[in-house]
């Protein structure tokens, strides 16, 4: 089942002294998270506005309201900040990682079952799917349109075709 709200990042210090925090990014796109004008707090339990965000050296800086102070904000360092799904529209074929793990992970041939889709890691050039098999070991899996045939998140289910040599059997 998807979340109603998404982990996007982590408050990790303050910057400066009116009450601004510096969230690590858990997105690809830190200036994407500037648009949103309403994050969580609290698992989503809590709204806070965006009173101003902007990216600095790979980190978000963000003026939440009612945050006016350096001690106001360091009272919220190490909290997750969350989105609400319904802020955000996905391309097709792009797809949060939260919801891609735990998805059963199949050929798209045989429909034989690999494993479960336990770890996304990126590269740079590519993501890598990290498979969990039943005998606990893992393979990896590159996310390329070569490989990754079909992906259903109703379902739960990814169908890949491994390369050639990708599985050792």
């Amino acid at each position: 089942m998807k979340k109603q709200f998404l982990e996007c990042g982590q408050i990790v210090s303050v910057h400066g002294l009116a009450g601004e925090v510096r969230v690590q990014p858990w997105s690809d796109d830190a200036q994407g998270l500037t648009e949103f004008g309403t994050f969580y707090l609290d698992g989503g339990q809590t709204p806070v506005t965006a009173e101003s965000a902007r990216v600095h050296k790979g980190m978000l800086l963000l003026k939440l309201g009612g945050v006016d102070t350096r001690e106001e904000a360091l009272a919220l360092r190490g909290k997750t900040l969350y989105i609400d799904r319904a802020d955000e529209t996905l391309e097709e074929g792009v797809y949060y990682v939260q919801d891609l793990m735990g998805l059963e992970v199949y050929d798209a041939d045989s429909g034989r079952l690999y494993g479960t889709l336990c770890q996304v890691s990126q590269t740079g050039a590519n993501d890598v799917y990290h498979v969990r098999f039943a005998d606990g070991s893992q393979q990896l899996v590159p996310a390329i349109k070569e490989v990754v045939v079909r992906t259903d998140l109703e379902q739960n289910r990814m169908e890949i075709r491994p390369l050639r040599g990708l599985f050792t059997e």
